[in-house]
């Protein structure tokens, strides 16, 4: 292969990455900010960027009718009082994200996470979620079971 072959592979490269990165700087930016990823309604694509400080202050604050997440889930999430509760800590930030804005569009029905959801934004959705999910679990696995 001649060198002008290899710049002409190397120069095709870069344009077929360049395309690939959905638009250079700006795309960075936009993340960066914490913008919104525009997709479908109730997508978790369509979330805002999580802040987990944000979201420990959510979790651990008494506001109204809504009681702290430690209440009922326990401290970072670890420790529920009913054996019924899930463990919060380490889950998957969008499946938190997914099942909070189901309790609060009414779409999963329990009593209880329903008021608790009901006044999130968006933004308080992602940053709890962002907050559990980098909390240390407790859960135990098969694999150590035996």
């Amino acid at each position: 292969m001649t060198n002008r072959s290899k710049i002409a592979a190397v120069a095709a490269l870069a344009v077929l990455l360049s395309a690939c990165s959905g638009g250079g700087e700006k795309g960075h930016e936009a993340k960066a900010e914490g913008e919104a990823r525009q997709t479908a309604p109730n997508s978790m694509a369509s979330m805002p960027a999580g802040n987990a400080e944000h979201g420990k202050a959510l979790a651990e604050t008494k506001t109204g009718t809504r009681q702290a997440c430690a209440e009922c889930h326990g401290p970072a999430g670890n420790a529920p009082i009913d054996p019924t509760y899930p463990r919060l800590a380490g889950q998957y930030a969008d499946y938190l994200e997914h099942t909070l804005q189901m309790y609060r569009d009414g779409e999963r029905q329990q009593s209880v996470m329903g008021l608790q959801a009901k006044d999130l934004s968006d933004q308080d959705i992602a940053d709890v979620a962002a907050y559990f999910s980098t909390q240390k679990s407790d859960l135990g696995d098969l694999a150590t079971a035996h």
